[in-house]
């Protein structure tokens, strides 16, 4: 299989800048090293925030973080993979060394984004040296990343349906198993109906969750909510936590899942938990959404307030759990994939997320 010297990629050049579809030119894989040839890329929200700021994030940069596609070649030392194997790409690797590794939750591994495994191309017009952005630099048509960035592609599951696992499938899942916790019969309400938040449905329904409550701006996303595993649908509005209420018994949800990022969204999936109810935040915002609550009310309502970062998730051991619930028939990829675009269609795939549109858009190479 041939390595080529030079791909197509989608480069952000400055903060707010629009996304440039360039040429770039690949270093051969050093030790430690693996190239891949992408076979999809999922395009997440968090790929919107680092190109706007909310997120910083050296640029210029190529983007892309959801990913999965072929072993193209292998540096010195790499013995998982090999040439032709399929794998799914891992933005965020721990290093095995810090204090919440040792802890045992790599999910915050203080060195996950210092530049392990980080490998740097540069523009093929003048080359100005390009950031992976999250890593592994996924919105390209192949892409460098160090060995702890690539996992070997679940059995069963189709190579493009697996860039999902990578992010949204992970976050949304973990964020109901394993950072809320969902027990069976509990009732869950999921803010946000993009890629994470329908698989935050989804993993609402594994678990046995009684009533899940998904809720959103749009009324066009219900057909997809429902097939996910919403029981009800409700608009997003100042009115929202009553609405979960009276769909409750007056009680409110017992879990509330945030996937939006917006102190407003959060306060509201905060208000339709009952007494002694649990809000997971998944959602990433800026630094201006400042969320406030007083004194009396923490007391009274006894509610847990908790983050969450990339669904608590351990991708070595969750990725086999999920492969298991998609061949078993219980988890749809392809359910989460609303449109399917090239690699220049990434830029509206981001208008569409700023307008609330649509679940989750998918680079097939």
């Amino acid at each position: 299989m041939a390595v080529r010297a030079t791909v197509r990629a989608a480069v952000v050049p400055a903060v707010g800048a629009p996304l440039e579809i360039t040429g770039i030119e690949l270093p051969e894989p050093g030790p430690d090293q693996v190239r891949v040839r992408l076979t999809a890329a999922g395009v997440c929200h968090s790929d919107l925030s680092l190109s706007n700021g909310t997120m910083k994030v050296p640029l210029p940069a190529v983007l892309g973080h959801e990913g999965a596609g072929t072993v193209l070649a292998v540096g010195e030392g790499v013995t998982h993979v090999a040439p032709g194997d399929p794998v799914v790409l891992n933005w965020a690797p721990s290093c095995g060394n810090c204090p919440s590794c040792a802890l045992g939750e790599v999910w915050l591994c203080a060195n996950a984004l210092g530049g392990i495994g980080a490998v740097h191309a540069r523009r093929a017009d003048d080359g100005t040296e390009l950031h992976p952005g999250l890593n592994v630099a996924a919105f390209a048509e192949e892409t460098v990343v160090g060995a702890n960035c690539v996992l070997p592609a679940p059995d069963g599951v189709p190579l493009a349906d697996a860039a999902l696992l990578g992010c949204a499938v992970l976050t949304g899942y973990g964020a109901v198993h394993h950072a809320a916790r969902v027990r069976e019969g509990e009732t869950v309400a999921v803010f946000g109906v993009g890629g994470v938040g329908l698989a935050a449905l989804q993993a609402a329904r594994i678990a046995g969750a009684s009533k899940i409550v998904a809720v959103d701006v749009s009324a066009e996303k219900e057909e997809l909510a429902r097939t996910a595993g919403a029981t009800d649908y409700v608009i997003a509005s100042e009115n929202t936590p009553r609405e979960i209420r009276a769909l409750t018994g007056k009680q409110g949800v017992d879990v509330a899942v945030e996937c939006v990022g917006r102190a407003v969204t959060i306060r509201a999936a905060w208000e339709s938990t009952r007494r002694g109810g649990r809000t997971t935040v998944v959602g990433i915002g800026g630094k201006d959404q400042q969320v406030t609550f007083n004194a009396l009310e923490i007391f009274h309502w006894g509610r847990t307030l908790s983050g969450c970062v990339y669904g608590n998730s351990d991708p070595a051991r969750d990725l086999p759990v999920l492969a298991r619930h998609v061949r078993e028939g219980r988890l749809d990829l392809g359910a989460l994939v609303t449109e399917r675009i090239a690699l220049d269609g990434i830029p509206a795939a981001f208008e569409n997320m700023l307008a609330g549109k649509g679940g989750r858009a998918l680079v097939v190479f």
